[in-house]
């Protein structure tokens, strides 16, 4: 890999309701763009092409073609090519890898990638409705109210049947997401009340939602965007120059993984290896990322950014870091995954605790990545962190990402 530098970014508070406010897609467009110049000390002219990570904003807000959101919002934006990507919960990702690439070929030596979502403008039902494009309409889950909360439930289902699975686990990871949330001036349930009650099996104070899943099992309804400034090595070299910086702390993407798989839950299922890994273009993705980043194995991470979009979710891809033999990623979780454990998982509380605007997680992950390894995420800060992954899954892991971050 030529090296590709993370000048910096920005992120929108994620407990925002933009309806409420009398604001659209585009207002929050402008605004984590303008913080992240701010952030980075550039001008517009000086980015080179623009990249946006976005799943449904034509079914919540009627509108597409986002890149031209650039030049709206600034008229210095004016001739710059953008494009906008789409993977479902993995878009971010996708604009990322795009970027990355116009960077590694030489064809822009500095690029603006921005995630962005607007999902709380509707009720829950046709929010749920919507975000069902991701997966194979007419031919799964079509007996759901939720389809997203019943297709991962049937991944608990098959988990359960074929490894094992105690609900204390996946309480777990949730009480994880919920603890570091609180910490996180940015999170969505930061003010949220999530004791005993709301993570026990409590009809009332934990209603189930589809299949075993309940309410506190589940990520956010969010609205939400978040931007970062790649670069390639000269661009960042002089950009320190100009601001005083030592390239050496400027974070980096080591490395980076991506692989698919067919859009079906059951097809994925279906296919499954007999032994090892539930899902192998999973664990394919993540050791690609680890590879080029030149590390040996999960153990070498100082924190990782797991898409919990589902405590099962969370707890599907713990178990394909290698860090435990396959069925039995409870022993990551009893070795610790909390700001001060053995592996940290989403310091900053995760898509259950921050939330999951879902065209903005994948630049989220890789932003809070970044700021890990800076040592700039305040309260949710893993000491001393100097490589941390994030993976991403789009629909139910059709499209998966990860990157590993590090200085």
């Amino acid at each position: 890999m030529r090296p590709v530098y993370i000048l910096g970014g920005s992120q929108s508070d994620f407990a925002r309701n933009l309806a409420r406010e009398d604001r659209e897609l585009f207002d929050l467009f402008r605004e984590v763009l303008t913080d992240g110049l701010e952030q980075t000390g550039l001008a517009p002219d000086q980015i080179g092409v623009g990249h946006v990570g976005n799943f449904v904003a034509e079914l919540f807000t009627g509108q597409g073609h986002l890149g031209g959101f650039f030049a709206e919002a600034d008229t210095r934006f004016d001739g710059m090519p953008s494009v906008r990507h789409e993977a479902a919960c993995a878009s971010g990702s996708m604009a990322l890898l795009a970027a990355m690439a116009d960077i590694e070929s030489g064809r822009y030596s500095c690029a603006c990638v921005l995630g962005i979502e607007q999902m709380r403008n509707l009720d829950g039902q046709t929010a749920a409705d919507h975000l069902a494009a991701a997966a194979w309409r007419g031919h799964e889950s079509e007996e759901a109210r939720f389809l997203w909360p019943a297709q991962f439930a049937e991944l608990a289902r098959a988990y359960d049947e074929r490894h094992g699975l105690k609900r204390e686990w996946l309480v777990e990871l949730s009480r994880n997401a919920f603890a570091n949330a609180r910490r996180n001036p940015l999170a969505q349930t930061r003010k949220w009340t999530v004791g005993a009650a709301q993570l026990s099996e409590d009809d009332e104070a934990n209603p189930l939602i589809e299949g075993c899943l309940r309410k506190q099992d589940c990520g956010q309804i969010t609205d939400g965007a978040a931007m970062v400034v790649l670069a390639d090595a000269d661009f960042a070299s002089a950009w320190c120059r100009r601001h005083g910086h030592d390239l050496a702390t400027i974070p980096k993407i080591a490395g980076w993984g991506h692989t698919g798989a067919p859009i079906r839950l059951q097809s994925k299922l279906d296919g499954q290896a007999a032994s090892g890994a539930m899902l192998p273009h999973v664990a394919g993705a993540f050791f690609a990322a680890l590879k080029r980043a030149g590390l040996q194995d999960a153990s070498q991470l100082d924190a990782i950014e797991l898409h919990d979009c589902f405590s099962i979710t969370g707890y599907m891809l713990l178990d394909h870091l290698g860090l435990a033999p396959p069925g039995q990623a409870w022993q990551v979780i009893e070795r610790g995954i909390g700001l001060d454990g053995e592996l940290p998982v989403n310091p900053g509380g995760g898509l259950i605790g921050l939330g999951h605007p879902v065209g903005a997680t994948g630049v989220r992950m890789l932003n809070d990545a970044a700021r890990q390894v800076r040592g700039e995420s305040g309260d949710c800060q893993v000491e001393g962190a100097r490589h941390v992954a994030t993976l991403n899954v789009g629909g139910s892991a059709t499209t998966v990402a990860s990157f590993v971050v590090n200085r």
